[in-house]
């Protein structure tokens, strides 16, 4: 184990930079910034949290203009044993860390919650921060998969209109939803808490904002744990393979479990015919979803709940059910009709400002679907085809374009990486921690699911003393894997 310790000049750069104000490192960066302030209120769900908003700049390369509110909420150590603040980077795009504070604050440890303020926030354009908000028939017009050049054409003009009308419901936030503002919302956080440096843990999307941060504040990063991280720096091509190639690995993981486990319904049959058959029903249009009242379950559709239900060993027996009672559905799939409000939150808007994943035409695009469903002959639609369509059309560049890491920190960030991960891919990891170096530390959990934390006791004190006491992992550092509890 290696414990981190700051120098001198370290410290000294930090208060230094720390004075400066808000605005990312640059020379435009000196002129000095009033402190923000959050005024902290009992929360209206759950009065033992505390909910708060901070005012900050729509575009911070303008501070002076537009400014909208972010929504935070905290829970608050005992001062006995209070040692500072930690900030939870939610995932996504588009979960609220509001919500995870206010009734999930379980995720982390009894230590890590008696040493630190326990902080989240709604990341800007989501949830409680100046959501973004965009007409309910442009977004039920993006279709799943395309079918043709006609509809990739449809599809672009589409694109376009929604765009419009997202920015103009939701304001000049719209075009600054990116990570790297948002990076830049993180450290005026850290500032109004009064943490001269930060103390991060990030989940899965969350994980791209603890990269940007350690980019752009290098000498104000105290810890920062990535957990499921995300490489930012691939094509395309290598965006969809790598996907495909994840879920693939982690339905396989599940198919080798029922065939251990008695306590897998499908236990002992030919589940990967099975689920053949299932893919086949749902090309013809004749599958239905036994849990939506007769929907129609489409061949994306059915690859995408199928990997929802992967992220956690916990719900393996429920997809094994799940596949039990599609098997017997018969009924006439229905169109289910729209909601009847005629707007709704568009969360994904930001991984469009942080990818560019373009597709010139049809005849691209259909080549991207044949080579996934050469790696994923099972989970042959990954729910990354999804970016490719919402996102088709954006103009470039993007906001905060796909590159390889620029991290210097003093401290390496620790990378927490699940084997099996069915979301963000082992190699991902592994990519990320070549690009960090020595800035970097990778934590391997030999196991299955989305996160490692809440999963692996061993993953999870390894994590709590780098947050803690700043001691790194050795060098290959990894834990067993735990098996599936039902």
């Amino acid at each position: 184990m290696l414990r981190v310790r700051k120098s001198a000049v370290g410290w000294a750069v930090a208060l230094a930079l720390t004075a400066a104000g808000l605005a990312p490192a640059s020379p435009a960066a000196a002129r000095p910034q009033p402190a923000p302030t959050i005024d902290w209120r009992p929360c209206a769900a759950d009065t033992s949290a505390e909910c708060g908003t901070l005012s900050l700049p729509v575009d911070w390369n303008r501070p002076q203009g537009e400014r909208f509110d972010l929504s935070l909420a905290r829970r608050v150590a005992k001062p006995a044993t209070r040692e500072g603040a930690l900030i939870f980077g939610p995932g996504g795009p588009g979960d609220s860390g509001v919500d995870r504070v206010v009734n999930g604050s379980s995720r982390f440890s009894a230590d890590l919650r008696a040493r630190f303020d326990i902080v989240s926030f709604d990341p800007r354009g989501t949830g409680g921060s100046h959501p973004v908000v965009c007409a309910r028939d442009l977004l039920a017009r993006q279709p799943q998969l395309i079918a043709d050049q006609a509809q990739f054409d449809a599809v672009l003009a589409n694109n376009a209109l929604l765009r419009a009308d997202c920015r103009a419901r939701t304001g000049s936030l719209y075009d600054h939803v990116d990570t790297t503002s948002a990076a830049r919302d993180l450290d005026a956080v850290r500032a109004a808490l009064g943490e001269r440096q930060l103390t991060f843990h990030g989940s899965s999307y969350g994980t791209l904002l603890g990269q940007r941060y350690a980019e752009l504040y290098p000498d104000r990063v105290r810890a920062m744990v990535l957990e499921a991280a995300m490489d930012h720096s691939v094509d395309t091509r290598a965006f969809l393979d790598s996907q495909a190639v994840t879920a693939e690995g982690a339905f396989d993981e599940f198919l080798a479990w029922c065939a251990r486990s008695a306590d897998c319904v499908l236990h002992g049959r030919d589940v990967r015919a099975s689920w053949a058959g299932l893919q086949a029903r749902a090309e013809r249009g004749s599958l239905t979803d036994p849990d939506r009242a007769g929907a129609a379950l489409a061949p994306f559709e059915l690859s995408r709940l199928a990997h929802k239900k992967l992220y956690d060993t916990w719900r393996w027996p429920e997809l094994a059910q799940w596949i039990v009672r599609l098997e017997g559905t018969a009924t006439t799939p229905s169109v289910r009709p729209l909601a009847d409000q005629a707007v709704a939150p568009y969360p994904f808007a930001v991984f469009c400002q942080d990818w560019s994943l373009p597709v010139r035409d049809y005849s691209e695009y259909v080549g991207h679907l044949r080579r996934a469903a050469r790696l994923a002959p099972d989970l042959r639609y990954p729910p990354a085809l999804f970016a490719l369509v919402t996102c088709l059309g954006t103009p470039t560049p993007v906001a905060n374009p796909q590159h390889r890491l620029r991290v210097h920190t003093d401290v390496p960030l620790l990378l927490a990486a699940t084997v099996h991960d069915p979301a963000s891919g082992y190699g991902w990891a592994r990519t990320v921690a070549r690009q960090l170096g020595r800035h970097g530390a990778l934590l391997t959990y030999q196991g299955w699911g989305h996160g490692s934390y809440t999963t692996s006791p061993c993953v999870q004190r390894a994590v709590d003393s780098y947050l803690i006491d700043q001691v790194v992992p050795a060098r290959g550092a990894s834990c067993p894997a735990v098996e599936p509890e039902v």
